[in-house]
Parts: structure tokens; C-alpha cells; sequence
């Protein structure tokens, strides 16, 4: 399916791979940059100035919940399936995500497309940033695919909600893997959205999503079993993602998924609405 690499994941393509399928209709690519403040980018400007030929912009923050007042909320299976059907895309088609520095939020929008039933998602090593670098092909115009009927099949049981969050912490049901950075889960930095508390749920370990790639790409299989097993997390129990805002979490979730761990799930509320919430236990320091 994609290098034909044993030690790398199934799940992620070179940029190689997706050169020589540039203009296969069978093969949809998607760009799903998206960036926080600091990072001082914007993802629909640095589309419309450069994006991978025959890329469509897929927004994060537009195929959400806006009914949710937490950030890019998970949609409802009705509202992403009339989104990425008007985008030409089924659940039967091989979808490509990127975004700009590499795995870093196209990971999101792969579990979005698995866990409402695509079969063959697949995220482009080294992002839009690795393609420029190489002087690989770029365009501004915007492609007007023919609307598809995307069936969706939601997997209910891959999202953890909130009561079942508040569960595992005060059960201990499930490792919990926090992709957030080391200061802001050892309270030591505060969090980037004003008036929430910094910290991490009782029993959570530490994983930066940086860890899990190198220089925009997905690390070996080898090396990311090594991450997992340095942060204390057991791959033969369950595991539940987080993150801030339920985005990077799923970066955890590709790197789980690539060793063929299945028992995972992603907390989409995230740090959002445990650290936004006042009835919530919270904990700093290390571990």
C-alpha cells in the first residue's frame, strides 16, 4: 500500500508514493493544515497560495459540532458525510491527508475518515512543508469535484466521551497517553486558552506528539514501540488519547493503530473540557 517498508507504518505514504498517483481519480487528497496562534500561520491562506495539485481544503474547524462549545468537536456521522460527499469523496475511495510540518494535524482527519467508515485512509509523510522542500508539484487552482454520496458507518466505541473519561480516571479502565507538550502536563507552563488550569487527569502519562516523528515524518515501527515503552505505556492493555483539543491526540492514535494495537480510543473533548471544568480532578508534576 504505500513504501513497502516492514518497519514503517501501513497507515502513512512517501511523498514519492503520492507523486506518481498525482491526477488518479481513484486517489483523494486532502489538506488539512491547521495551526495554532503561536505558530502565526494560516492554513486557508497557505492553501490558496500553494497546495498539492487536485488537493481539496478540509477545515477543522468548520466539519464540527458548532453546536459544541469546546474547539473542532467531532461532527455528527450526517453532517461529515454531506461535507466530504460535496468534497468527491466515498468511503470506498483511498484518501490521502496532509497538513503543513507532517504529522501533525492530518493524523485527526485520517481517524475522522476511519472512524465514520472509509476503508483505506492514509496520511503523507513529511506534509506540505517535505513536498515544497523537494520541489515537488504545486498549484493554486482549486479543484470543483463532481459531489459523491459518502455512506457513512460511525464507530461509536473509538470516541470516549466525557462520563466515560470521568470512568477511566477514577476506575483506572485505561492507560491514558496525553499528546499535550511536558510544561503544560506538569503544570509548569500555563495552557494556551485563557482561564483553564494546567496539569493532567490523575494516572495520565506523558507523549508529547513531537516524539512520535522526525523531521515531519512518521518514526519506524521499531522506534515508535521504543516511545511507547519509555513512557511507561503497556501496548498489551487498553490506551485513550488526549490532547488539548482532541487533535494532536490522534497523532497517539496512528502510532498505536500503526503497531496494530486496536483497543485504543480518543477522548475528543480532550483538555478542552477536563482542564476548562471546575469538578474535574487535575494533578502536576511528572507523573
Amino acid at each position: 500500500m504505500n513504501n513497502k517498508n516492514d518497519n514503517k507504518s501501513a497507515f502513512v505514504v512517501s511523498a514519492d508514493w503520492l507523486e506518481q498517483r498525482l491526477g488518479d481519480p481513484t486517489v483523494k487528497i486532502l489538506d488539512a493544515a491547521w495551526y495554532l496562534p503561536a505558530q502565526n500561520r494560516n492554513q486557508k491562506a497557505e492553501y490558496e497560495a500553494a497546495h498539492i495539485p487536485g488537493a481539496v481544503f478540509f477545515d477543522q474547524d468548520a466539519i464540527a459540532d458548532q453546536t459544541s462549545s469546546l474547539p473542532h468537536t467531532l461532527p455528527s456521522p450526517e453532517v461529515f458525510a454531506r461535507a466530504v460527499g460535496a468534497m468527491g469523496i466515498s468511503e470506498n475511495d483511498t484518501i490521502v491527508v496532509y497538513d503543513g510540518p507532517g504529522i501533525f494535524t492530518a493524523p485527526r482527519v485520517w481517524w475522522m475518515f476511519r472512524i465514520m467508515g472509509a476503508k483505506n485512509v492514509l496520511v503523507l509523510d513529511g506534509g506540505m512543508d517535505g513536498w515544497r522542500a523537494e520541489g515537488r508539484p504545486t498549484t493554486t487552482e482549486v479543484p470543483r469535484p463532481e459531489p459523491r454520496v459518502f455512506n457513512p458507518t460511525f464507530n461509536l466505541k473509538a470516541v470516549t466521551s466525557f462520563e466515560r473519561m470521568q470512568d477511566i480516571v477514577e476506575k483506572q479502565l485505561a492507560q491514558i497517553a496525553d499528546a499535550r507538550g511536558a510544561g503544560r502536563f506538569t503544570g509548569e507552563e500555563p495552557e494556551p486558552r485563557p482561564g483553564m488550569r494546567s496539569g493532567h487527569m490523575p494516572g495520565a502519562k506523558s507523549l508529547p506528539s513531537g516524539v512520535f516523528s522526525e523531521n515531519g515524518t512518521l518514526k519506524s515501527l521499531e522506534a515508535l514501540h521504543q516511545t511507547f515503552g519509555d513512557a511507561g505505556i503497556d501496548l498489551t492493555k487498553p490506551v485513550v488519547t488526549t490532547c488539548g483539543s482532541g487533535v494532536t491526540a490522534a497523532i497517539i492514535t496512528l502510532a498505536l493503530q500503526s503497531l496494530g494495537h486496536s483497543d485504543n480510543t480518543l477522548y475528543d473533548g480532550s483538555w478542552s473540557e477536563w482542564g476548562g471544568r471546575t469538578d474535574t480532578p487535575v494533578v502536576t508534576g511528572r507523573e
